[in-house]
């Protein structure tokens, strides 16, 4: 599923997937990307269990975002151009804990990122 405006497939991170062995794990490459803002969100942390993707990233918590609908609120990460076939790389990578979702950025660049498959604030 491609940013359909532009024809580009654009990808938000403010976690691991801005770490060169995990860029290169997952998509054989490592990415260039552009610093931008994800408004509308918070961070926190959610423990990781898959021992797959703890050996790669090299921690056992991972940031997730949360919505909370208050534009002041605002994320700082990193906007990656990626493939289809990277998106879908980046799909087998996350856990469950993780719903892919598309956003627009302080930027104005439409872009996936993975957000809280939870509803409402994760607690610790």
């Amino acid at each position: 599923m491609s940013e359909i405006a532009q024809g580009r497939t654009y990808l938000f991170s403010y976690g691991t997937l801005r770490q060169r062995e995990v860029q290169v794990s997952t998509f054989g490459r490592e990415l260039d990307g552009r610093q931008d803002l994800l408004p509308g969100y918070t961070l926190s942390l959610v423990p990781i269990t898959d021992p797959d993707v703890v050996a790669v990233s090299g921690i056992d918590h991972h940031p997730i975002v949360q919505a909370t609908g208050d534009l002041t609120h605002q994320v700082e990460g990193t906007v990656f151009e990626i493939t289809d076939a990277e998106l879908a790389a980046v799909d087998d990578y996350e856990v469950d804990d993780y719903r892919r979702v598309l956003v627009t950025l302080a930027s104005g660049v439409r872009a996936w990122v993975y957000v809280d498959a939870q509803p409402g604030p994760r607690r610790p």
